[in-house]
């Protein structure tokens, strides 16, 4: 469960944004809605810990983010928090089985590479596990990103603007795998979005202005 309580951040030299207060349980789903510069990015990364020195509470099952040094702060998001970036971080170095490995090798886990061609072929992209990111295009790296972010099973995924570089049909595949990770583990889903295709996927809605 995540709890979110009179929760605020200030931007150097900038007026200090304001969030609604909000509870979330495991396997429930919440989408954020709001356009450009309403504060959807900047929320998922306070409770997903990224950003610091808020004001308010952020409170993951019984631990509240704040209290976490740097340290513990990395290691509880490796265990706990899946992350969909607007961009997807990967290490262009390595191909696309390898990117994924790194979740699980960074979390201290064990690699699982049946988990690993599950997901891949739940995204379409076993044609691709050992291309490097650079030989895919935006919308395969996008959903290279999405599996990286899934492997690990988290009890709370984050995603934001996931859908914002697929096509229709890829759109309705991305939302229907997290979906249903989120129903496997019983996870927390937070989708952060302004992409009107998904506003039918979700019941539990939060307008951010």
């Amino acid at each position: 469960m995540i709890s979110v309580r009179q929760l605020s951040y200030a931007f150097r030299g900038a007026q200090p944004l304001s969030f609604p207060d909000l509870q979330v349980a495991g396997g429930e789903q919440l989408l954020l809605l709001g356009q450009s510069g309403s504060g959807k990015t900047t929320l998922l990364h306070l409770m997903g810990g990224l950003r610091r020195n808020y004001q308010g509470s952020i409170r993951i099952g019984e631990t509240e983010l704040s209290t976490l040094s740097p340290a513990e702060l990395d290691h509880f998001r490796g265990q706990h928090i899946g992350f969909i970036f607007q961009r997807h971080h990967l290490i262009q170095a390595l191909d696309v089985e390898d990117n994924l490995r790194m979740a699980p090798y960074l979390a201290g886990m064990r690699v699982d590479q049946q988990r690993i061609a599950e997901v891949l072929n739940h995204l379409g992209l076993t044609a691709h596990r050992h291309k490097k990111i650079n030989q895919l295009s935006q919308g395969q790296a996008q959903r290279v990103a999405i599996a990286r972010a899934v492997i690990n099973k988290p009890s709370i995924l984050f995603a934001d603007e996931p859908t914002s570089a697929l096509d229709d049909a890829n759109c309705q595949l991305v939302a229907d795998l997290l979906k249903d990770v989120a129903r496997e583990s019983d996870a927390v889903l937070i989708v952060a979005t302004h992409d009107r295709r998904l506003m039918d996927q979700m019941q539990k809605q939060i307008q951010l202005t």
